[in-house]
């Protein structure tokens, strides 16, 4: 599914939540890239926006494009290797905020299913049990409305798209996703309900634990 009309939110154009000589924070909003795509069209991005102001900002970990919320840099190479370590290592801790469509059955709840690139319809995933990559996520219902249910999820993986393959699995697709929800579902909402709304880790000089939280704007 390629790109169309490709228009970043620019207001603001930056949102730093936090910022030292080592790392610094983001509240990416939803639909920019977190890194350039190949086309030119597609070079503004949340990495060539903040390499304006850090030039030497690198990206640790990504969001998927249509997802708002935090995303941590590195600002030198000692603090790169480190948070990477940390996210290779399962050692951070994500907590995100979706609006899934219809009402989700129990509280609480794992989905233990492997992901692999859907290749054909590309950049889809999809569950595989045979080629696909461990995929754990974590669920829990914080409220149910009429015909929604907003959940946190935590995934203890961090593989492409899983969260948003993961609740299709459920039948309770996130609302507002233009790749995986059908027409019900896709109509509820504007943009994808999916926040990364928590982000937990090490601060890599200090050792320090770090949590930092942003709202949800949904």
């Amino acid at each position: 599914m390629a790109i169309v009309n490709y228009s970043p939110p620019t207001k603001p154009y930056l949102d730093i939540v936090y910022q030292d000589d080592d790392i610094v924070l983001l509240n990416k909003p939803s639909e920019i890239l977190s890194v350039p795509g190949k086309a030119r069209e597609h070079f503004d991005s949340l990495q060539t926006r903040v390499q304006t102001v850090f030039p030497t900002a690198t990206v640790v970990h990504r969001l998927d494009m249509a997802t708002s919320g935090l995303m941590l840099m590195a600002l030198n190479k000692p603090a790169h290797r480190h948070i990477s370590k940390q996210f290779e290592l399962r050692e951070t801790s994500k907590t995100y905020q979706a609006i899934v469509y219809g009402l989700v059955e129990g509280e609480t709840g794992d989905v233990n299913l492997p992901l692999i690139c859907d290749w054909p319809n590309r950049p889809k995933q999809m569950v595989d049990h045979e080629r696909g990559k461990k995929a754990l996520t974590h669920w829990r219902v914080i409220e149910r409305y009429s015909q929604s249910t907003r959940v946190e999820l935590k995934p203890v993986t961090g593989r492409s798209h899983q969260l948003r393959v993961h609740m299709l699995s459920l039948n309770h697709p996130i609302i507002g996703d233009r790749l995986y929800a059908h027409k019900d579902a896709l109509k509820m909402a504007p943009r994808l309900n999916l926040h990364a709304a928590a982000l937990s880790f090490r601060h890599p000089l200090t050792e320090q634990a770090l949590e930092f939280k942003t709202p949800i704007p949904f």
